[in-house]
């Protein structure tokens, strides 16, 4: 079959510090496919020009990159071994040096994580975390992660208690007091952070949570949370040396593959990207499907009518219809000239790929703009990725949010919105999707 060029659509502005973009992103994506599996578009300003290291993974203003907007391309450029994540790909080793000397120390377990390097430094890395995430870990996990919601639902009934208020008149702000704290107290537990550093620690990941742009990366306030957050790592890696415990933390420090142990930097990078990156995406899945099935009062009766045999599904499908990323914002970049769904590209052409966008694609599901918590192929959604940089916490967020959806809804059937609909307000994290806040009634 003959190539293609790339499509050009530098008009469509992806701009994602934009909080009207978001609320019309898909219809933005739904164009994109109907011009072409992969199309060239101008992403929106994130950073102000210089403000990152040349080089550096991160969009500069009206960056023109390609964007994989259809579902089977997206799946084929995932699994690609053509295509590298790590963003240093084609770069000589003088360039290499001088964008590690170019970036601030901080951020270099970030550039350093599981997300942005390739075989066989990822296949050693990922190996070491891997059984933790398995099917047989989570089930052993499931107990204490229902503790956990038990304790927050009970929490929310003992707080409207002592305001005076009574169901169904009683108020709550999801994201703060469930969508937060329910993942990251479990990632602190599996992680092996002490109860009594819980509170500090935390404080600097809602730091980051509450960075909305890639301007806001770089400002003072975040690179001092991040500098306090390494600090404290550096002893307790210490500690777990000294005495270890049945954690991952402990488990990374006294780790070997093939008689070498893991680098600092090594360490430092896979308790951020579990940490921070973890914790995040499921914050936005646990609201996103919150909002998703109280719009849709069919599905909400469905749900209701059978929480736990409907958990499963309302999750797949709150991760193909709302995903708590809208798409892969390290880039793949070619290492050698390659066609993938019948558009040429050359070496070191660089791709984003539309997480949001495919898991819309009508040629793979079928009225894709509807919300149906029964839909039979919900589970072939890409959320989270695919082939070897799949998300590795994604069995952990699929069970905290199958756990979290059937107790929240058991247990207050009359949960509602406290506010209309139309005043949601998406956040504008980058690549992210997740709501800032979202009163409810319960």
């Amino acid at each position: 079959m003959a190539t293609s060029e790339v499509p050009v659509a530098d008009s469509t502005l992806l701009d994602r510090t934009n909080p009207e973009f978001l609320a019309r992103a898909h219809a933005v994506y739904s164009d994109l496919r109907a011009q072409g599996p992969i199309v060239q578009v101008a992403f929106g300003r994130g950073i102000a020009s210089g403000a990152h290291p040349e080089g550096s993974p991160e969009r500069q203003p009206g960056q023109k990159w390609l964007f994989v907007s259809r579902y089977d391309e997206a799946v084929a450029t995932l699994l690609d071994e053509r295509l590298s994540s790590d963003f240093r790909t084609g770069m000589t080793p003088q360039q290499r040096e001088q964008l590690e000397m170019a970036m601030p120390a901080e951020f270099r377990p970030v550039a350093h994580s599981l997300l942005m390097i390739d075989p066989p430094d990822h296949t050693r890395l990922r190996k070491l975390v891997q059984p933790n995430f398995t099917a047989r870990a989570m089930e052993a996990l499931r107990p204490r992660v229902q503790r956990l919601v038990d304790e927050l639902l009970d929490t929310l009934e003992r707080t409207a208690a002592e305001r005076g208020e009574t169901a169904p008149e009683r108020h709550m702000e999801l994201v703060e007091s469930f969508a937060y704290p329910l993942p990251i107290r479990v990632i602190s537990d599996m992680l092996g952070i002490p109860e009594e550093d819980r509170a500090t620690v935390h404080g600097w990941a809602e730091r980051l949570l509450l960075a909305e742009s890639q301007t806001a990366m770089f400002d003072q306030e975040l690179r001092t949370a991040l500098n306090s957050f390494t600090s404290y790592l550096d002893g307790l890696f210490e500690r777990k040396r000294r005495e270890p415990a049945e954690d991952m933390i402990s488990q990374m420090v006294h780790a070997q593959e093939d008689g070498d142990r893991l680098s600092h930097q090594e360490l430092l990078s896979m308790v951020f990207i579990l940490f921070f990156a973890g914790h995040v995406t499921t914050v936005n899945l646990l609201g996103n499907g919150v909002v998703a099935l109280l719009q849709h009062p069919e599905q909400h009766a469905r749900f209701l009518a059978d929480p736990a045999g409907m958990a499963k599904g309302m999750v797949e499908e709150t991760l193909r219809y709302w995903g708590p990323i809208d798409y892969i914002s390290s880039p793949r970049i070619a290492k050698e000239e390659l066609e993938v769904g019948g558009i040429h590209l050359p070496q070191g052409a660089k791709l984003s790929v539309g997480l949001a966008s495919a898991n819309r694609d009508p040629q793979r599901f079928a009225n894709p703009d509807v919300y149906d918590i029964t839909r039979p192929d919900a589970h072939r959604n890409i959320a989270f990725g695919k082939g070897i940089h799949v998300c590795i916490g994604a069995p952990l967020a699929r069970l905290e949010a199958q756990l979290a959806f059937e107790s929240l809804f058991r247990r207050f059937p009359k949960l509602r919105l406290a506010v209309p609909a139309d005043e949601l307000r998406w956040g504008t994290g980058v690549a992210m999707r997740g709501f800032k806040r979202i009163p409810l009634r319960f």
